[in-house]
């Protein structure tokens, strides 16, 4: 058969060729089918190369059960249907290869647990009681600092003083922060 016979042959007349043994048959079906899978294959799995392997796959698979072709689907649609099972199975071998943790675990959520809800719920206690225990001033600065954020220009503004004083006061106002915490953890 020449190369323009192959080009022209429909599906059925290269199933049939293959089948008696002509390899060249199959690799026009094979070329008439690759690109289109190709890209299915892509898509699902999301990585050429693992889609190239799916693809080698599949179309091994095609070669050693033509046999099996039935002819009142197209052969489209059977490649597709091997394509798509094969695929089927590359995702449940990756999952073996998961440890069990990994298989079932939900994935990591930003929400709290209730533990550190409870911790943080705490902590917040603590930081308002060592603030309770700082002059109102510096009770004030650390407020609009560090809860409210303020920037230092927005705090000298707001309370009428001048950016060093403020720069200061604010350096004092952590400093016995610190000291009431460092004594608080002591007892």
């Amino acid at each position: 058969m020449e190369i323009a016979d192959y080009l022209v042959a429909d599906d059925k007349r290269l199933i049939s060729l293959a089948l008696e043994g002509d390899h060249t048959a199959f690799e026009h079906l094979f070329n008439r089918y690759r690109e289109a899978m190709r890209q299915l294959l892509i898509q699902r799995a999301g990585s050429e190369s693992d889609a190239d392997d799916l693809l080698q796959e599949t179309f091994i698979k095609v070669y050693l059960h033509l046999d099996r072709y039935n002819s009142e689907y197209t052969f489209g649609q059977w490649v597709y249907t091997i394509a798509r099972n094969t695929f089927i199975d590359y995702v449940r071998r990756r999952q073996e290869d998961l440890s069990i943790d990994e298989r079932f675990s939900a994935p990591p959520s930003s929400a709290p647990t209730p533990e550190e809800s409870v911790i943080r719920l705490q902590q917040r206690d603590q930081i308002e009681h060592y603030l309770e225990a700082l002059s109102p001033r510096y009770r004030q600065l650390i407020r609009m600092r560090f809860f409210e954020e303020y920037s230092y220009e927005e705090i000298a503004e707001k309370l009428a003083l001048p950016m060093g004083t403020v720069k200061t006061q604010i350096h004092r106002a952590r400093e016995r922060m610190c000291d009431l915490i460092r004594k608080g953890e002591n007892h």
